[in-house]
């Protein structure tokens, strides 16, 4: 490998790394309920905060519970497409992301 393509080659890690670094510390949020509960998790999937209507605390325990598990999940899959989005940029033609 010539020294410009292993330049190429690091820059372009340096590129996924920051990008990498940045999904980790957006922060994506989640809902369930028509917002009855919304949940604030980060790119590395660390939840920041869980958000409960207080009619909510009226209603079965078990259904909030409910709520909450579809909130984060949905918090998840938003977190999986902008990895996709943003890493696959960098696999191109690859099949690497």
């Amino acid at each position: 490998m010539n020294q410009q393509a292993m330049m190429r080659l690091k820059k372009m890690q340096k590129q996924m790394m920051e990008a990498q670094e940045k999904l980790e510390s957006t922060v994506f949020k989640g809902t369930a309920g028509g917002g009855v509960v919304a949940v604030e998790v980060k790119g590395s999937h660390e939840v920041v905060s869980v958000k409960i209507d207080k009619e909510a605390l009226e209603d079965d325990i078990e259904m909030v519970e409910d709520m909450i598990v579809l909130a984060l999940n949905d918090a998840n899959k938003k977190i999986e497409a902008e990895t996709q989005k943003t890493m696959g940029a960098f696999g191109g033609g690859l099949g690497l992301f």
